[in-house]
């Protein structure tokens, strides 16, 4: 139960709390939806239906008090102009917050928080990139990209062979005797010391 306890502190000071509150407000009226933890979500959720409530009447006391909390004027002016209005019919809850699930590290509740008559813009669709390869699929590319670059050094003109004297291997006798001559002047250094 959370009877008169009057708001929850969030486990942080009152101006570092009073901020984050501000702020969030803030992004949930820039893009109508956040995504965040259940007990931050109560608590934005309380600041902004009494701030959405202040400008379904814009007036210039109305935007003075508002203006104490969002400080960036174009969100203030969405606001307004447009998020207000779109309420006018409405009596109050002007949000609504659904499960996600939990936090992968500290399992921690996620909602995500709207506003009612939230729609999808038909402009983020358009502006999402593509989605990145996976793995697998960019080896692929990349392999095929080689090979496409070794069919075109095929192509070309090839280039001047070495005489066949310097690809012969040097013969076995040859080498033996190197051998030999090194390990006699190894055992030399070691009987002179």
């Amino acid at each position: 139960m959370n009877h008169k306890k009057g708001f929850n502190k969030l486990n942080r000071k009152s101006s570092h709390r009073k901020a984050m509150l501000k702020n969030m407000a803030t992004v949930l009226f820039k893009h109508e939806r956040i995504i965040t933890t259940k007990a931050k979500a109560l608590e934005v959720r309380r600041n902004a239906e009494k701030m959405i409530t202040r400008a379904k009447e814009d007036s210039v006391h109305n935007r003075r008090i508002i203006a104490e909390k969002i400080t960036d004027e174009a969100v203030l002016n969405k606001l307004f102009t447009d998020i207000g209005p779109r309420m006018k019919e409405r009596n109050g809850g002007y949000t609504r917050i659904l499960k996600i699930g939990f936090r992968d590290h500290d399992a921690a509740s996620m909602v995500l928080l709207e506003l009612v008559d939230y729609k999808p813009d038909s402009d983020d669709k358009k502006k999402k990139p593509e989605p990145k390869p996976k793995k697998a699929e960019a080896k692929k590319s990349a392999d095929s990209k080689k090979d496409n670059k070794k069919k075109d050094t095929k192509s070309k003109a090839p280039r001047a062979t070495k005489k066949a004297a310097d690809t012969k291997p040097a013969k076995p006798e040859a080498a033996a005797s190197e051998k030999a001559a090194v390990s006699v002047t190894s055992s030399d250094a070691a009987s002179k010391e």
